[in-house]
């Protein structure tokens, strides 16, 4: 992917109207699913063994009704073992807006940053409830501040908040962060 400069790799794509109906099993998300050219999840693994290679940092970007992008960049990005549930791992921020991955938001859903990931069949979020049988496979914590896996839910607070950005991606390449 060409954007802000070349080498991105894209590991999760969706748009409102995609097929995928991202609640899917821990075993679909491990080793991912869709067609990478278009709706697709990569897969919580190979997300894993990627950032395993070196230093990555991550840009999530949606993009609303009015086909204004908009995006949150964050110098490190890592995704743990499945040993210890995937969890999720950013460094600083940088974008557009607020940081809604890795400061924490009582009025949504808590925070992203170090949540294992959760599916419909692996509960491994901080709600009472698992909130991936309501909106797909995520990092939970009580639910979402900002959610990119859902199939006519693609949410962000101040950009999206009714849940209708129209797409969403998540991008990786190799940074020089120590």
């Amino acid at each position: 992917m060409d954007t802000e400069g070349k080498g991105w790799t894209v590991v999760q794509r969706n748009t409102y109207t995609t097929e995928i109906t991202w609640k899917e099993s821990w075993t679909t998300y491990k080793y991912g699913f869709g067609n990478v050219r278009g709706d697709h999840w990569l897969g919580t693994e190979y997300l894993h063994l990627l950032a395993q290679q070196g230093t990555y940092k991550v840009r999530f970007v949606v993009q609303n009704k009015a086909n204004i992008t908009h995006y949150a960049e964050y110098d490190i990005f890592s995704v743990e073992s499945e040993a210890s549930g995937y969890p999720l791992r950013l460094g600083r921020f940088l974008g557009s807006g607020e940081d809604y991955l890795t400061s924490y938001h009582s009025r949504y859903g808590g925070i992203h940053d170090n949540m294992k990931f959760s599916t419909v069949d692996r509960d491994q979020d901080q709600h009472s409830g698992n909130c991936a049988n309501s909106y797909g496979g995520w990092w939970y914590d009580k639910c979402q501040n900002i959610l990119l896996n859902g199939k006519r839910y693609i949410f962000w607070p101040g950009i999206c908040p009714s849940g209708d950005c129209t797409s969403s991606l998540i991008l990786v390449k190799p940074t020089d962060v120590c």
